[in-house]
Parts: structure tokens; sequence; C-alpha cells
């Protein structure tokens, strides 16, 4: 695992150097193993199919560089966590360093026809679709597609974050998510970047509302 601190120089930008289930478009991966099973013992995980070395926001991962360029723009103080594949929210937090809570899911919701938004959850919480249509004032909400989701942020299913998404959705936040430090996802498996919550809530116009469950509610 690796972390890289990005802040902002005095002219508000940082250098030029710069993950949830399947069903919920959130920013954890789940299912594929840590590490392939011809890896010498010892030998630290690192992302698949990305070349070693290749540095952070390469041409090799556009959906990476896209993310960091937009916090940069924003910015925003924030670290760079890279790890091996993960099984579950809980072992990514781990690897990341944060407990579960702060582990924030980034969803998909359509709304209508051509208009969907970015719903934002504690890791330790469940996304509350009767709460999101009263927060909305709407009787009707949907999960798209994985294809769908990706043409319409930019990002694969278990890599989306707001940041640098092709179009700028609306963004709901859980009030759960306010006053903590926090990890979303950065348009790359196994990638998040760590960073203050309510900087990065202010940096993309969020709207924060009671739109989550306990696990067991």
């Amino acid at each position: 695992m690796s972390g890289e601190s990005r802040r902002p120089d005095a002219g508000g930008r940082a250098p030029d150097v710069p993950a949830g289930t399947p069903s919920d478009g959130s920013d954890v991966p789940a299912g594929t193993p840590a590490q392939p099973p011809d890896v010498p013992a010892g030998t630290p995980p690192r992302t698949p199919d990305v070349p070693a070395g290749t540095p952070p926001g390469s041409a090799a991962e556009p959906g990476l560089a896209r993310a960091l360029s937009a916090l940069e723009a924003s910015g925003l103080s924030y670290e760079l966590k890279r790890h091996g594949r993960v099984g579950s929210l809980a072992e990514a937090a781990a690897l990341r360093g944060i407990e579960p809570r702060d582990l924030v899911k980034t969803i998909v919701v359509r709304r209508g026809k051509g208009d969907y938004l970015f719903v934002l959850v504690p890791g330790d919480r469940e996304f509350s679709w009767p709460k999101l249509r009263g927060v909305l004032g709407v009787s009707r909400l949907s999960m798209p597609s994985a294809a769908k989701a990706l043409d319409v942020t930019g990002y694969e299913r278990g890599t989306i974050t707001p940041f640098g998404a092709t179009h700028a959705w609306p963004v709901i936040a859980d009030a759960a998510i306010a006053g903590r430090q926090i990890s979303m996802g950065a348009g790359a498996h196994a990638a998040g970047v760590l960073l203050d919550a309510d900087a990065a809530l202010a940096a993309l116009h969020a709207r924060l509302a009671d739109v989550s469950d306990p696990p067991d509610a």
C-alpha cells in the first residue's frame, strides 16, 4: 500500500504529480483476490493491469488522472492510497488506515430521463431509497446499470467519484459524513483519496440530508 499527500501551493493548486458492491454503484470494489496465486509470498500487492512503476494519474489510468486533476483544481488537500484488490469494504478501509464508516460509498441514482445524481453514504450504513425519495420529493428513483453508470459519469462501477466525473451531477451527502476525515473513490480500482469531509462537500456543493439507515434497520 502506498500513500501520497498532495497539498495546494500558494496558488491554490497541488503539484503536477498527481469501493460498496456491484449492485449499488459505490466506490468500493468487491470480489477479486488481493494477490494472484503465482506471486511469491511476501510480494506487496499492487493494482492489476497497471504496469509496475506507473506514476499516479498517468495515461495508463485515465480515470485516476481525471479524479486527481479535479481534486487539485478544487484546491483540496488529499492523500492518495493504493492497495491490492479487496473482497469487502472493511478490508479496503483497513488497508487505507480508516474505520469502515469513513470509507464513503458513491452511488449513482437515476432521477429521470437524462437526470442523475451522486449520493454519498458512510461505509457502515445502508443507502435508504424511501429517505432519498422524501428528500427529493419524488415517488420513483432507480439504479442505472453498470454500463449506464459508466456512460453518465466516465467511471467504471467500483471506481466512481463525483470528482472528475464527465458530468457534474448534483451531490447529496448523508449528514453523518460531515465533520470527519474520509476516503472517497479515486477513479481507479483499489485506490482512494483521504481528505477532509467538510472541504470535499463544500467543493462539490453537496446537499446534506439523512439518506441512510444503520445496517440492521
